[in-house]
């Protein structure tokens, strides 16, 4: 042991040039020259990207919200929390995350903590995810959200925690937020409590936002 405080921390090599050979509605694709430690320059091609919040919804019974899903990308239906993108920059992620849940489960929580924050990708992707611990659940007032596309063959489920658990370490279940969710619950859970976790405002570096 070196005593050494494990931590990531801000750095910014220099970039002596950067394009930007897409476009898309939500994200692009920049390319930028990038100056390596011995001098030399090399480029780097990643997804630019607006940011998401992910919402692990956990009811009295001790059950999670999970959603199935059709993901096109990995030909695959997958069982996820839910989540949804930063749409509006500045936004803040609590917001967002009420949102997400109410359009996505017809769901509100009273009670909601920063359960962790993650890079998706870091090498090839700048998404930052902001996922929370929500609870003291409840149906939301009103309509439901009107869906489409993908979400309009959504499935909801609620499933106890340790069947999530045996079905990440299992190899079934592989949606990134739904396996970091589940096992930093059962982390805090077995460390120092989840009244422990972050206030749900709590500051954001990847992602400023304003209270």
């Amino acid at each position: 042991m070196t005593g050494r405080t494990i931590k990531d921390t801000a750095e910014a090599w220099e970039v002596r040039g950067t394009r930007t050979p897409f476009q898309g509605k939500k994200t692009s694709v920049r390319t930028d020259d990038v100056v390596m430690p011995d001098g030399s320059v090399v480029t780097r091609d990643y997804q630019v990207h607006p940011g998401s919040v992910a919402v692990l919804a956990l009811d009295d019974a001790g059950r999670v919200l999970v959603i199935r899903q059709y993901r096109h990308p990995v030909r695959e239906k997958l069982w996820e929390i839910p989540a949804g993108l930063l749409d509006v920059p500045g936004e803040n992620p609590l917001h967002a995350a009420q949102r997400e849940l109410y359009e996505e489960a017809h769901v509100k929580a009273e009670d909601w903590r920063v359960l962790t924050d993650v890079y998706t990708t870091p090498g090839g992707c700048d998404e930052a995810v902001r996922i929370f611990l929500a609870r003291n659940l409840s149906e939301a007032e009103g309509e439901r959200f009107e869906v489409e596309d993908e979400e309009a063959d959504m499935e909801l489920e609620r499933v106890p925690v340790a069947d999530l658990v045996r079905g990440v370490l299992a190899g079934e279940l592989h949606n990134n937020c739904l396996v970091v969710g589940v096992l930093s619950l059962v982390a805090a859970e077995r460390g120092d409590g989840v009244e422990s976790l972050r206030p749900a405002e709590a500051p954001w570096p990847a992602r400023p936002f304003q209270a």
